[in-house]
C-alpha cells in the first residue's frame, strides 16, 4: 500500500486528528516481506465459543470468547491459509500448552483470571485444522516467541518476514508482533483475520500495531501478493 492510504484501515473512526498528527513520522509504503511464514495465533477453540454473538453477551458463559468477532475473521483467515498453502510458505500455529507440569503455578498468557484449562479448549478450531507439514507451537506465555523454539525453526527455513494473524489484537498478537519486528523479522499483520473482544481495543491496537512495528494489511494485498509467489514456482518448474 502506498503511504497516502497509510491510515485507509478500520481504526479511522477512532482515531483524532492530533494522534494522527504525532504518528505521522511512522507513514510509509506497507508491504510483505522477503521469504515470509504465515503465524496464526491461538485459533483455538476457546475463541469461538458461544457462536457468532457479542462477546459480552458470552462474558458470564464463555468469558474467553470472542464471539461475533472470531467467526466475520472464519472466511478471510480460511482465504489466507489457502493462498499461503499454495504458495508453498511455511504454516505455522500457536496454542496454549495444558500438558501436566509444563510450568510453575499461576504461569499464564496474561494476568486475566481464567477458568481451569482444558486440552480441547485449545485444539485449533476445526475450520483451520492444521495439515502435514504444518507446525504447532505450544506456548506458556503471550507471544508465540517467548521461551519457544520458533526462532530456530524460522531460521532453518530460511525465513526473513512473517505474516500475521488471530486473537487477540491487544494480547498474543500485540506481544508476537512485538517480538518477531525485535527479533528482526519484517511482520504484515493481515487485518481482517486479527480480532479481539471489543472493537475499540481492536482497532486501538491495530494502530499502534501498523505504526510502529507491523504493518497492517487487507487480506486481498496478502493474497495477491502469495499468489504471485505461486505464479513465479509454476513458472519456474
Amino acid at each position: 500500500m502506498t503511504p497516502d492510504r497509510f491510515e485507509d484501515h478500520v481504526w479511522k473512526d477512532v482515531v483524532p486528528d492530533d494522534l494522527l498528527e504525532i504518528y505521522a513520522p511512522y507513514t510509509r509504503a506497507t508491504s510483505v516481506g522477503p521469504n515470509p511464514a504465515l503465524l496464526l495465533i491461538d485459533l483455538y477453540n476457546l475463541a469461538y465459543q458461544g457462536g457468532p454473538v457479542s462477546p459480552l453477551d458470552l462474558q458470564d458463559t464463555y468469558p474467553s470468547s470472542c464471539g461475533i468477532y472470531a467467526h466475520q475473521a472464519i472466511a478471510p483467515t480460511r482465504q489466507l491459509i489457502a493462498a499461503a498453502r499454495a504458495a508453498g510458505i511455511p504454516v505455522i500455529y500457536c496454542t496454549g500448552d495444558t500438558a501436566p507440569m509444563a510450568a510453575p503455578k499461576d504461569v499464564s498468557a496474561t494476568r486475566r483470571k481464567m477458568s481451569p484449562r482444558r486440552a480441547s479448549d485449545f485444539q485449533i478450531w476445526h475450520d483451520f485444522a492444521p495439515q502435514d507439514g504444518d507446525v504447532i507451537i505450544r506456548k506458556q506465555r503471550a507471544s508465540i516467541f517467548a521461551g519457544t523454539p520458533l526462532i530456530s525453526h524460522l531460521t532453518k527455513l530460511g525465513v526473513q518476514s512473517v505474516i500475521v494473524c488471530g486473537e487477540s489484537t491487544s494480547g498474543c498478537v500485540r506481544a508476537s508482533c512485538v517480538d518477531a519486528y525485535s527479533n528482526g523479522f519484517k511482520v504484515s499483520l493481515v487485518e481482517e483475520c486479527t480480532f479481539d473482544r471489543h472493537e475499540l481495543i481492536h482497532k486501538i491496537n491495530l494502530f499502534d500495531l501498523h505504526h510502529k512495528y507491523a504493518d497492517v494489511m487487507a487480506v486481498d494485498e496478502v493474497v495477491d501478493h502469495l499468489s504471485g509467489i505461486t505464479a513465479q514456482a509454476a513458472a519456474t518448474e
